[in-house]
């Protein structure tokens, strides 16, 4: 216990909270960056400083409590059922149904409501409500939501958001009269207070109001029978459906790429929310490339790419000019001013372990070879004494490539991106003193929530389970034949505002594993740092919620059973020893470098 960082006691504490609370004993926390995030039992919220901080702590516990609620009191097949189709009164619908488990918690557990409060704060840093100077610009299913907890829990509307929401207050009261306090009165109530919060959409005009049933059917079934098709798409196999991932979940429904239509966005839902499909200028003028084919892949892999053609690998240098990947780096060395150090530290002592494997012995007293010197005194002495030889004999160290397979996700953003940039620098120098080669991969998509792919799908009439629908982008940083020195700036293109996106790590895995077969080293090793499960909203929307983890597994487990390749992974407050029978998981950032060089010494160990 006293190697413990106040981070992990914080954690595990985090962990069993929820799962009292959620009473399901498998439920995992982990953190992120970037916007907190839930899949089926796992979690990631966000991640405090090393001391946990009060503020930090509360923030962590409100993201944390809503998750649990969720789990708990949440019905997903029960939500997709009357789920509407409009993408603005889906984003209102997904929003009533959150504040009513969460309301159930702060009811019920006196101590959620402060925890509460830092997590509404959070979500509120960055909706377009707290920046809205006319009506208009309110955005109404975060407004709705607020003034829904105020009646419920009798909280106040966060100091954020006060001014939108009474804006947009005497029309939604004018609209839905008494809908709030029934709504009150069925809190534990999914189905009827579902139902109830679909009338109050009527009355505000977001939902067609309901035929007369004439043929003898009951309500449920006369809704039922108009949304299978939009319900089959958003349905969450373990039945937690993406109810608070309205944003994503609309453009599914509608077949709109609203790129910044900030509207519909509720920052702080179940995903990554942050960026803009054109928040990087320069990817749609980008030259695309197809992925290599995949080849002698297994048919129980069950997964396909939409298209491929809208897909790139593309090299560092090729998404920004020479200027900026300078400007670039020398951000990133000064975000990592004091990490050089430890982490050269490091690397020294694997480069002597490395050494100590390559070094040479002698076999001394032969009859040929190379003249022994230190022996030439006997001679001299002695002449009687025939010369001395020795003959040099080289210790086996297999010829080696190392690749470092980078997740340039979303949620990566800040300390993270940043220290697996340096690490990656570091190491290579290193290995590269000791004749080991290194390639530095990294693996994101071209758009946020689709891209070209899902518009083709969109203009194909959105054919049934599409597969994967968005566009690949592999990013070559570093190859494995090319020096440090030239390499060296383009590892500064991690630092560019708007380059991580979604996550697609089977592919990567494969993209990356083709690779290094087609090198001629002997030893081949794949290591994989990453910080979350594959994340991509337009593929999961449209296919089953575990659609690219169960590629992600299959292909972890066809490589390390059928491959040369040895894989090791790396998860940043993630456990990938879910995933990877060789894998570790850190907590904290600032132990990457130091990891990433403990693994590698391990593997060079084994022969």
């Amino acid at each position: 216990m006293s190697d413990e960082s106040p981070l992990d006691r914080f954690k595990v504490a985090l962990t069993g909270a929820a799962r009292a609370i959620a009473h399901e004993p498998e439920v995992e926390i982990g953190w992120t960056a970037d916007q907190p995030s839930q899949q089926g039992k796992s979690a990631r919220v966000p991640m405090p400083g090393r001391d946990v901080t009060p503020e930090q702590a509360r923030e962590a516990r409100g993201f944390a409590d809503s998750f649990a609620l969720r789990l708990r009191h949440h019905d997903g097949a029960l939500h997709a059922k009357m789920r509407p189709e409009d993408a603005d009164a889906r984003a209102c619908y997904d929003t009533i149904e959150r504040v009513r488990y969460e309301a159930i918690g702060e009811s019920e557990y006196s101590g959620m409501r402060t925890n509460m409060e830092a997590m509404h704060d959070r979500r509120l840093a960055g909706d377009p409500i707290a920046s809205a100077t006319s009506a208009e610009d309110v955005p109404l299913h975060t407004a709705l939501g607020l003034m829904l907890r105020e009646q419920l829990t009798g909280q106040p509307i966060p100091a954020a958001a006060r001014e939108g929401v009474e804006m947009v207050r005497e029309f939604v009261e004018s609209r839905t009269g008494d809908d709030f306090e029934q709504l009150r009165d069925l809190l534990h109530d999914q189905n009827g207070f579902q139902k109830l919060g679909l009338d109050m959409l009527r009355h505000l005009d977001m939902v067609p109001m309901e035929p007369e049933n004439t043929d003898g059917l009951d309500d449920d079934e006369d809704s039922e029978e108009g949304q299978d098709e939009t319900q089959d798409d958003n349905q969450d196999q373990d039945g937690a459906d993406q109810s608070d991932q309205p944003e994503a979940r609309a453009e599914g429904a509608e077949g709109e790429e609203s790129e910044g239509d900030e509207g519909e966005q509720t920052p702080g839902e179940d995903e990554l929310t942050e960026g803009d499909p054109g928040d990087d200028g320069e990817e749609m003028q980008l030259p695309q490339r197809r992925n290599a084919p995949w080849q002698d892949l297994p048919d129980s892999f069950d997964y396909q790419a939409y298209t491929n053609s809208f897909d790139e690998v593309v090299e560092a240098t090729e998404l920004c000019d020479f200027e900026e990947l300078d400007r670039l780096r020398a951000y990133l060395d000064s975000q990592l001013a004091g990490l050089g150090g430890v982490t050269t530290r490091l690397a020294n002592r694997l480069q002597r372990r490395l050494m100590a494997q390559q070094n040479r012995s002698w076999d001394f007293d032969q009859e040929e070879g190379l003249l022994d010197a230190a022996r030439l005194a006997r001679v001299v002495v002695s002449p009687g004494h025939s010369l001395s030889y020795k003959q040099e004999q080289e210790q086996e160290f297999k010829d080696t490539v190392v690749t470092l397979l980078i997740d340039n996700s979303g949620s990566m953003r800040g300390r993270p991106i940043s220290i697996a940039a340096i690490s990656a620098d570091i190491l290579a120098r290193t290995l590269e003193r000791c004749g080991v080669k290194v390639e530095v991969l990294g693996f994101t998509t071209r758009a946020w929530k689709g891209g070209q792919s899902r518009e083709k799908w969109l203009s194909d009439g959105r054919p049934d389970q599409p597969g994967r629908l968005n566009d690949l982008r592999h990013i070559i940083y570093k190859k494995a034949d090319e020096p440090m020195r030239r390499a060296r700036r383009s590892l500064g293109l991690m630092m560019r505002e708007g380059l991580l996106k979604e996550n697609i790590d089977g592919e990567a895995l494969l993209w990356a594993h083709e690779r290094l077969l087609a090198r001629p080293e002997d030893r081949r090793i794949l290591m994989v740092i990453s910080d979350g499960a594959p994340v991509d909203d337009s593929t999961l929307s449209v296919n089953n919620a575990g659609y690219l983890e169960a590629h992600l597994r299959k292909v972890i487990d066809w490589i390390e059973k059928a491959s040369p390749v040895q894989l090791v992974a790396i998860g940043i407050g993630h456990d990938v020893t879910r995933y990877y029978k060789k894998a570790v998981t850190i907590m904290d950032a600032e132990q990457l470098g130091g990891t990433i060089i403990e693994q590698l010494a391990d593997l060079f160990d084994v022969d």
